[in-house]
This record gives structure tokens, sequence and C-alpha cells, in this order.
């Protein structure tokens, strides 16, 4: 998952809301139909790293005759109708097959709820298992139902922070991060180890990152590649099957920009191309900017950075004699600002 694939996606999609059941492209299967979901709980109260366990029923059917379906799972889905926690859904963990038969039969299992949860939630609908959070690959969405409504009271509601060592890293090097679970009405950690899933690229986004243990004062240091470095970064504190919160990055990185005049002398009011590249870098912007006095930089055009990360500004001397020049890129995603060194344009 590297950088130029998900930033748009990062822009779009809340991160503390991504589950399959709202990433998914697909229709529901039309081989699943449910005639009752029913949950022993319709309030619950959850602290801190704690879950709240409430049983679920499901009654309904899976057409299929296949035997590889006969140890078929299911998965019940609530999504959020008010209130204010971090979290925009909840499922429920794999529910068995209790009874019945897979034609006709009743699965039941546990929703652990998590204090990220606070709010109200509503059953809206049953999807085959089991389930893999987060995942946007899920081949199909929910078969809708319209379910209980469960309030959840959350308090102590943990945080995820990162701190990034260098602060900017420099391209091709390594890093470390050292990942912080806090509890956000005291802003102290727990006082406990906390298992923590700190993944890279791909198992940010669907699921499966290595799993650790924070020390009891909530912090983990990690080390990570100079590969690492161009992808997605992330840790999140699991429930079953889902987190209950989560943190994603990229580090910054330096902007490296360099910049060269078509010309170094033109008749004044002539435009002249400036040429220029950013290391690794495009779908930004870039700004050529003209020194006015002793030290005040004005942006006088500016430019697209291509996706070779190629870029053309354009300059046109003003006046007689020799104008100061340089190319200026503003922090653009995970990329921080930077300039090209100073060149100089005559106007004759």
């Amino acid at each position: 998952m590297r950088i130029g694939r998900v930033l748009a996606a990062l822009v779009a999609v809340p991160l503390a809301g991504l589950l399959p059941v709202g990433a998914a492209q697909a229709d529901p299967d039309p081989n699943l139909t449910i005639s009752q979901v029913v949950l022993d709980r319709t309030s619950v109260a959850v602290s801190g790293l704690n879950t709240y366990p409430i049983n679920v029923t499901v009654k309904g059917g899976y057409n299929s005759s296949e035997p590889g379906d006969a140890g078929l799972v299911l998965n019940v889905v609530l999504t959020r109708t008010g209130g204010t926690g971090p979290r925009d859904n909840i499922v429920s963990a794999d529910l068995k097959r209790t009874g019945g038969t897979v034609q006709n039969g009743t699965w039941t299992g546990r929703l652990n709820v998590a204090s990220t949860a606070n709010g109200t939630f509503k059953v809206t609908g049953v999807m085959t298992g089991p389930y893999g959070a987060p995942d946007p690959g899920t081949p199909v969405d929910p078969t809708p139902y319209s379910g209980q409504t469960v309030t959840v009271k959350g308090t102590n509601l943990p945080k995820i922070t990162a701190s990034v060592n260098p602060r900017v890293v420099p391209w091709d090097k390594p890093y470390s991060i050292t990942w912080a679970v806090t509890n956000t009405a005291t802003g102290k950690p727990y006082g406990s180890r906390i298992p923590i899933g700190l993944g890279v690229d791909t198992p940010c986004a669907e699921g499966g990152s290595p799993m650790y243990k924070t020390g009891t004062n909530g912090l983990i240091t990690k080390s990570y590649t100079a590969y690492d470095g161009g992808a997605m970064n992330c840790a999140h504190v699991y429930a079953d099957p889902y987190y209950i919160v989560g943190q994603w990055l990229f580090v910054a990185h330096p902007a490296i920009v360099s910049a060269v005049p078509s010309k170094t002398s033109a008749p004044v009011g002539t435009v002249v191309p400036v040429n220029g590249s950013v290391y690794r870098v495009g779908s930004c912007s870039v700004q050529l900017q003209r020194l006015y006095g002793a030290s005040q930089w004005r942006t006088v055009s500016s430019a697209a950075v291509r996706q070779s990360g190629r870029f053309t500004v354009n300059a046109q001397p003003s006046y007689k004699g020799l104008i100061p020049y340089r190319a200026y890129f503003p922090t653009c995603h995970n990329i921080v600002a930077g300039v090209s060194k100073t060149f100089y344009i005559r106007g004759t």
C-alpha cells in the first residue's frame, strides 16, 4: 500500500470507521436470508479497554447444499445512529450454528461491545463470516436487517498516539515509532501491559497486524525499515473481532526540490520556463518565488507537480539586473515543505 495508492482514500474515509461493511463494493449474498436477530441487552456500560458481552441469536438460512457450507458462521453488523464515540460500526464475533440446518437454522454467539462505541447503535445487517476487520476486499455487503437498538455508555475511552523518531524521516533511512495507549479521561496509561497490533502496509487496511504488548506505562517503541517509510504504519487495540481503537500514519519526509531556468538571461517581460523536480512526489503543487528586498520571498507563479515528480513554472524578469528566484514546495500530504537552491535570471 504505497503512498500514492492510498492518500486519496485517506482523505475520503474517516480511518476510525473503516470496516468491510462500508467498503465492500458488492450486493448482499443472494443465498443468505435472515428472519430474526435478537440481542439480550438493549443498554450496556463499559469502561476503558474492557468489552461487554451481549448474547446474539440469529435465525435464518443459507441456500446451499455444499458440504463446505456446513460450518458457515455469521456476523451481525450494528451502525451508529447517535452519540459521539469514535467507532461508527461494531460487529459481532463469529456466530456458530447451534440448531437446525444451514438452510433453516439458528446461529448464536456474542457481540463484544467496546467503550469506544459510546452512543447508540442499531442492527442493520448480517453477513457471512468469518469477519476480517477491517477488510475492503469483502466480497459481499451485509444482508439488510432492521433490528434492535443498543445504547452504549462508554467511559475512560482509550486513545493511541504516535511519536516518530526522527520527526522528519530522511528518504531511504530507518526510523522508529513510539506508540502510546492512554486513557482519554485521565491522560494517563491504564497501568497494564496492553496487547497491540502494529502493522505496515496491507494489514493497516485489511487486518492481521502482528501482535505485541506495551509496557505498563502504555508505551511500545518499534523499529522500522527504510522501506516501511513509504507505506502506511498503524497501531490497533483489538476486541473480538474488530479494533477498539486505532491510529494510522505516513511518516513525514523532507521535500527535495531542484529547479533550473531554461535561460539565465532574458529581456525584461519575457517568460522564462523553469524546469524542476520534487523527489518522489506527484499530484502536489510547487511555487516559483522571487526575492524582494533583502529577505522577502514572494510567489510569482505556481504549477502542479506531475506524476513523474517534474514541474515547470514560469519566471518573468521585471527589471534589468540579476534577479534571485527559488522553487518552493509547500507541505503536501506527508512531505514537509522545502525549497530549491537559489538561482538567478538576469533581466536585460
